[in-house]
């Protein structure tokens, strides 16, 4: 490892995951590297979990508090979930252990704007941040860190921690340094100034992190892969969605509202942002460029065939393919490719300027375009808001997409009223299922529903939909945007009841809880 730690002085920090892990202590406020399952920490927190479970075993349980930038992995999250070792966890997740602890209440946890976590944390409003682990690909002479497979909100931790332990993994590739663009000039109010970044490709800092020697108390080696989930192909829906996307900007391409180069593109991560992805590489786009939060396989291959020239980010969240086909061509990469920090790849103000297209998942929609992109049934929450918000309020266009129906047709992803507001009815604009799109601009709250309705939503729940607005049309108590408050979250009701939300007086199913699983329903009632 002395070619990634060329600092005379950290090689006398250098110690076990084990030594290290024993520096942290009950109580502390720890921040952690991380963003979508690239750049966390591999070693301290397994490590952590492990002196947790001991320590719990002998009567003696202790918990911290845990900040990251984003999702982790089973060896961060997972682990410490299951040693019942945090107390508080923030600003999302994605783990499954994690999710159940925190929706028995076993784990308070704090789901917020992830451009938010910087400026929060400068302000004291998490407290003190008594320890940082941060995983980097390597210190120089000088002590500069080589940032990681993310950034995050690394830059933060580094300048608050009291105390820094930092992880060096020679599994990242060496060739990472000089893909990052780390900028310093971001300052409380009311002393910020405009941040000088105008388009996607713009280097505005400098390629490495900044720590006080004096802070880093730990350095761990590691040899060790991100959290590699392999993407399924893109589904019948997936497509179909893509589809209906690609229509819609091929037609504002002729209004001459977007050009071919259309704007800077922003997308979610998952199996419908990457058939999104695909399609723009069949729809003979070329030159194209992004600005999100993540670069996952999709971006890879746009990359690689010319169709984006460039895309900015704050991680990677890659396959094991995505990973060998990016370590064999990191050059051609790192000419085309920046990570910068999430307080800069989320920044408002950067997305407004940019006209970003937004484009994020959800799951559910109510008929006036009110969005919930993180609570089933209002009350257990899925991951989190992540940077959806972020987009979704400042992108030039905000679109939101999903399947019309999950659990088997158990789920509608349209219905009366969302048990859980993420983004108003005011951020939404397009509207997109595998049924087919809704262009909301321009439309007064009972226009929206019933364009809604007539593109969005599945046949098996597009009768219930309709007989409900036109009830509320004649009968609700105002008419701006007419609801029967006494069935509006009935659906929700129903599905806790009864695993679907629809009435179907044929089918005898016991009460279960909604992440019991559902049986098929008839192929029929789904359409198929």
């Amino acid at each position: 490892m002395c070619d990634r730690i060329r600092n005379a002085g950290m090689h006398d920090r250098m110690m076990s995951a084990e030594q290290a892990a024993a520096l942290i202590k009950p109580g502390m406020t720890v921040a952690m590297s991380g963003f979508t399952g690239a750049g966390y920490p591999k070693a301290v927190p397994q490590a952590l979990a492990a002196r947790m479970e001991a320590a719990a075993a002998a009567g003696s349980p202790f918990r911290i508090k845990v900040l990251t930038g984003a999702s982790t992995a089973p060896e961060l999250d997972g682990a410490l979930a299951k040693a019942n070792g945090m107390e508080l966890r923030l600003p999302y997740q994605s783990d499954p252990a994690l999710r159940e602890r925190i929706n028995s209440g076993e784990i308070d946890y704090i789901d917020m704007h992830l451009s938010h976590v910087a400026q929060h944390t400068w302000s004291g409003y998490f407290g003190k941040i008594d320890l940082a682990v941060v995983e980097v690909a390597g210190i120089l002479e000088d002590g500069r860190l080589v940032p990681s497979s993310s950034v995050g909100n690394n830059k933060t931790w580094l300048e608050q921690a009291d105390q820094v332990i930092l992880e060096v993994n020679a599994f990242q590739p060496a060739g990472l340094e000089g893909m990052h663009d780390i900028y310093y000039g971001t300052a409380l109010p009311p002393e910020r100034k405009p941040i000088p970044l105008t388009a996607p490709d713009e280097r505005i800092g400098e390629a490495y992190l900044h720590v006080d020697p004096a802070k880093v108390v730990a350095v761990v080696t590691t040899d060790a892969p991100d959290r590699n989930s392999p993407f399924t192909a893109p589904d019948e829906a997936s497509r179909s969605i893509a589809v209906h996307l690609l229509d819609f900007f091929g037609h504002e391409i002729k209004r001459g509202r977007l050009g071919r180069n259309l704007l800077p593109l922003q997308s979610g991560v998952g199996n419908i942002a990457n058939a999104v992805l695909a399609a723009l590489s069949e729809g003979g786009y070329e030159g194209l460029t992004a600005y999100t939060e993540v670069i996952q396989d999709g971006m890879l291959d746009l990359i690689r065939t010319g169709v984006l020239k460039m895309a900015s980010a704050t991680s990677f969240s890659l396959s094991a393919a995505g990973v060998q086909e990016f370590k064999d061509n990191i050059d051609f990469y790192r000419t085309r490719i920046l990570l910068r920090t999430q307080e800069i790849s989320n920044h408002p103000e950067l997305i407004r300027r940019l006209g970003v297209l937004a484009m994020n998942g959800m799951i559910e929609a109510d008929i006036y375009g009110n969005v919930n992109s993180t609570h089933i049934a209002g009350s257990k929450v899925m991951n989190g808001i992540g940077g959806s918000g972020d987009f979704a309020r400042n992108g030039s266009i905000s679109i939101f997409m999903s399947p019309s129906t999950a659990k088997n047709g158990g789920l509608s992803s349209i219905v009366p009223m969302v048990s859980h507001v993420d983004h108003t009815e005011h951020d939404t604009m397009i509207i997109v299922t595998e049924q087919g799109l809704a262009d909301l601009r321009g439309l007064a709250p009972k226009q929206r529903a019933q364009l809604i309705i007539d593109r969005c939503a599945h046949p098996l729940y597009r009768p219930m939909l309709q007989d409900y607005y036109d009830r509320a049309r004649r009968e609700s108590y105002g008419q701006h945007s007419p609801h029967l408050l006494a069935e509006a979250l009935s659906w929700h009701d129903r599905f806790v009841e009864t695993g679907t939300m629809h009435t179907f007086p044929t089918i005898n199913q016991p009460s279960r809880s909604p992440d019991s699983g559902l049986p098929e329903l008839p192929g029929s009632l789904l359409g198929t």
